[in-house]
């Protein structure tokens, strides 16, 4: 019989985030679904209302609780100081010095708690000659370079949705830095400053093309190249129905699969492959057959074949579809101490989970510090202050 599963790996680390921008919460959910507790310090809402009635548009809140803290409130930022003391984490997803002009910023927080790790994460780099300016995915690719590799030849250049420089270079960067802090902190017993920012972690993200770009692999300029659309064999083809087959047939013996799936066999093609002046017809012959099927009857033909030929799916088939590979499984597997599942939340991973304004605040404080409503702290038109004075006089 297997072992029960432990806690998930992260269970008992306490995060304080900062409600922002999308890549700020992403670093959030990915320690909430690993275990932590994750309390987002969300502003008041512009209009005075009864606690716990509205939420903010933040669909990356899953797992997570709510405190409303005035932050032009001196009582709001005494709360925050005293409760730093109880913190593993910080998530600071604003723009230089925000939190450092409200007497929140690393020197002041270490200060009072030197296991913190202290996250932080802007968009340009800190230190840069961006660092005042504001942006977006579109300009971190672009001030990264990665956007100069993106796109068709002869075309400019494409960013694709924001998932290259707000979640993978910024979120997702941060949260592996906060990961390695903690693991640092096992050895040191000391918190400290993780500095992320979108452009950085967006060229470290493509460290290999970057570097092939000194090599026959990526030599070329944008869209052809062999990994960016300048194969035949490493591209997208639309099927009868209006559909689409992805192909990455670069290895002989996969062609040679996607060549006999095709109907194609006995035509030399697969000496000629690697023939530039092919292609051109190669291409040709590829859109032409693709198109005299629909993608489920392809789909039928190269099933189960090493021809790397798969369907490109949309997410309402793979939300609707239980076959499919649409389930919302956790990023990773940790087989002793697993993730929580996006599928077992209400939304199934597809549909965002509102967080309400406050939700879960006087549990987490329980929890964390063992302060209750009344005594340790209080409410003030929805927002929570400190209510030990001697703490609000240091302000």
């Amino acid at each position: 019989m297997a072992a029960k599963a432990s806690a998930p790996p992260l269970k008992g680390i306490k995060v304080l985030e900062f409600a922002g921008l999308a890549p700020g919460p992403y670093a959030g959910l990915i320690l909430a679904d690993a275990g932590a507790s994750v309390l987002r310090v969300d502003r008041p809402p512009p209009i005075s209302r009864p606690q716990g009635e509205i939420s903010i548009p933040d669909v990356l809140a899953r797992n997570k609780s709510s405190i409303v803290i005035d932050l032009k409130d001196p009582r709001g930022i005494a709360l925050i100081r005293r409760l730093a003391k109880h913190v593993d984490v910080l998530i600071d997803p604003f723009r230089p010095g925000v939190l450092e002009k409200l007497g929140l910023g690393p020197d002041e927080l270490l200060a009072i708690n030197p296991r913190l790790v202290y996250g932080r994460m802007t968009g340009f780099r800190r230190d840069g000659k961006y660092a005042d300016m504001a942006g977006h995915d579109i300009n971190y690719l672009a001030a990264s370079g990665v956007l100069s590799l993106l796109g068709r030849s002869g075309e400019k250049p494409l960013a694709p949705w924001n998932i290259l420089a707000d979640f993978a270079g910024g979120g997702a960067t941060l949260a592996q830095g906060v990961l390695l802090a903690i693991i640092s902190r096992f050895s040191t017993g000391k918190g400290q400053v993780v500095e992320a920012n979108m452009v950085d972690g967006s060229s470290h993200l493509a460290s290999f093309p970057r570097m092939y770009l000194k090599t026959p692999l990526g030599d070329q300029p944008r869209g052809k190249n062999t990994l960016d659309g300048g194969r035949p064999f490493y591209d997208t083809y639309e099927t009868s129905d209006g559909e689409y087959m992805s192909v990455g047939a670069l290895e002989p013996q996969f062609f040679q699969a996607l060549i006999k799936g095709l109907g194609l066999e006995g035509q030399g093609w697969e000496t000629k492959r690697h023939d530039p002046s092919s292609w051109p017809q190669l291409y040709d012959l590829f859109t032409k057959t693709f198109k005299s099927k629909t993608r489920s009857q392809w789909e039928a033909v190269f099933d189960g074949t090493d021809a790397c030929c798969v369907p490109v799916l949309h997410y309402s088939e793979l939300e609707t579809q239980p076959d499919r590979e649409g389930d919302q499984r956790p990023a990773v597997t940790l087989r002793d101490t697993p993730l929580y599942s996006p599928a077992d939340a209400e939304g199934k991973g597809y549909v965002a989970e509102p967080l309400v304004l406050g939700r879960g605040t006087e549990e987490v404080l329980r929890e964390w510090a063992g302060w209750k409503n009344g005594d340790e702290y209080e409410f003030q038109k929805g927002a929570a202050v400190l209510k030990d004075k001697r703490e609000n006089s240091k302000l």
